[in-house]
């Protein structure tokens, strides 16, 4: 996250942020409670040094950018919910795309409805206005998502491969 969100001292160029990713994964993978407060308070942070240090403007900075704390909940339950599901099988790729879909609507519809009804950059907002911007921006959101979260799982599976690897050569 540190690394591809906004325009940061770390930022890798051309890297969309990684954001949503981090906090699915961290509910899928992480069990203490605290992660999830932990992960807002830096996104935040990211973004507020960002800010002063000129390198975003203050756009998304207004009363809507709390909806971001429900739109990461809703990514973290969403995370949580397919760990209870998950077993280490390729079997399991089916279950990760389904959650990692309704999770991602919801996030989306809380952090970007959110963004646009709330914020006060859109005076003329409407629902048929905000439906028009779903087709726009949705397909882009949900394939960085789906990026991220599925090279975060390849790289599990790598790693449990090879644990699973050292084991059994120990054993034998």
């Amino acid at each position: 996250m540190i690394c591809t969100r906004g325009q940061h001292f770390a930022t890798v160029d051309a890297l969309p942020s990684a954001s949503w990713a981090v906090f699915f994964l961290a509910g899928a993978m992480l069990r203490p409670g605290w992660v999830f407060p932990a992960l807002f308070v830096l996104s935040s942070l990211l973004d507020l040094a960002s800010l002063a240090l000129g390198r975003i403007t203050d756009w998304c900075l207004s009363p809507a950018y709390w909806a971001l704390a429900l739109a990461y909940g809703a990514l973290w339950m969403g995370g949580r919910f397919y760990a209870r599901m998950h077993r280490d099988h390729w079997r399991s790729v089916p279950r990760l795309v389904l959650a990692l879909l309704a999770t991602s609507v919801v996030a989306y519809l809380i952090s970007k409805g959110g963004f646009y009804f709330l914020s006060g950059r859109y005076p003329d907002a409407s629902l048929a206005g905000f439906i028009d911007r779903i087709a726009q921006y949705y397909p882009r959101t949900l394939g960085t998502l789906a990026g991220y979260v599925g090279v975060g799982f390849s790289v599990y599976a790598v790693a449990r491969l090879l644990d699973a690897r050292d084991r059994f050569g120990a054993a034998a």
